[in-house]
Order: C-alpha cells, then sequence, then structure tokens
C-alpha cells in the first residue's frame, strides 16, 4: 500500500486519541478525580483563561501549576457537562468544541450554569495546550459575586 492509504488510518488514530483525552478531562474534572485529570496534560502542558478578569490567573504552564490550580476545584463546584459538540478540524490533533456546564456552587448554593469554547491541542494522547473560553462572570456570581471569591475557589497557583 502507498502512504496515502496509511495516512488516513494514522490521522484517524490521532484524532480518535484527541477526542478521547477531551472525553476524559470532562469525565475525571466533573468526578473531582483532579490529580488524574492533571495527567492528562504534558509535562509542560499549557493552560489558558483568555477571558479571566484582572487579578486572576491567565496562564499556567507545566503540570504542576495546573494541578495546583485546580486542586480545589470539586470543593467548590459540583457540577455536570452537557451539550458537548465536538467540531471537525483538518489538524486531527486538534479538539474545538461547544460545551455547557450545569452545576452548583457548594459554599453558596448558587448555580453554576456555563458555557465553554474549548481549543486543545494534543500530543500522543495527551493535551499539550488547553485554551478555555468561558465566562468569569458567570463563575463569580456563583461563588459570591466578586473576583476574590473565584481566586479562593482555586489552588495555589
Amino acid at each position: 500500500m502507498t502512504d496515502a492509504t496509511s495516512a488516513p488510518q494514522g490521522a484517524d488514530a490521532v484524532r480518535a486519541a484527541a477526542r478521547q483525552v477531551f472525553r476524559d478531562h470532562l469525565d475525571l474534572l466533573t468526578a473531582g478525580r483532579v490529580e488524574e485529570w492533571a495527567e492528562l496534560f504534558t509535562e509542560d502542558g499549557v493552560l489558558e483563561f483568555p477571558y479571566a478578569p484582572k487579578g486572576c490567573t491567565t496562564r499556567l504552564a507545566g503540570r504542576r501549576d495546573i494541578l495546583g490550580y485546580i486542586r480545589n476545584f470539586p470543593k467548590a463546584f459540583r457540577l455536570t457537562m452537557t451539550d458537548v459538540r465536538i467540531h471537525e478540524t483538518v489538524d486531527p490533533s486538534l479538539v474545538v468544541a461547544e460545551l455547557k456546564s450545569e452545576g452548583v456552587a457548594l459554599e453558596t448554593g448558587r448555580p453554576y450554569d456555563q458555557t465553554y469554547i474549548s481549543v486543545v491541542e494534543t500530543v500522543g494522547g495527551r493535551i499539550s495546550r488547553y485554551v478555555d473560553h468561558w465566562n468569569p462572570l458567570v463563575a463569580m456570581e456563583a461563588l459570591g459575586g466578586g473576583a476574590d471569591d473565584m481566586i479562593a475557589a482555586f489552588g495555589d497557583a
């Protein structure tokens, strides 16, 4: 067979691995299994929040910092992910998804119903870069109303 025949199979395998790691991310995060969740990232993985308010983390680099940031998430929120739509991309290692969460901020009892657009780059079945587009105002309201409440809800990063 020619390389052209094997290339789509290789791309299909890369695409399947990228989509699976994205699904694993959703499952582990909502289950509160943050150590396992952080292991989905490459050692030098990056997590970015382009809409983070002033004073909040906008970029984390490295698995240790990512885990430090997300460590308290399960203590702050209980949620499920809904309406997950993964879009076809030219790059099989790239996942672009739209999704929503339905949940609650545990300390306040307020709803945490969020809309996300996720842009996830993968390498070898792990997340190398995750750009998380979400509305921080929803999180602030759920946690008490201010950026300080949101900052306190996350780990030590």
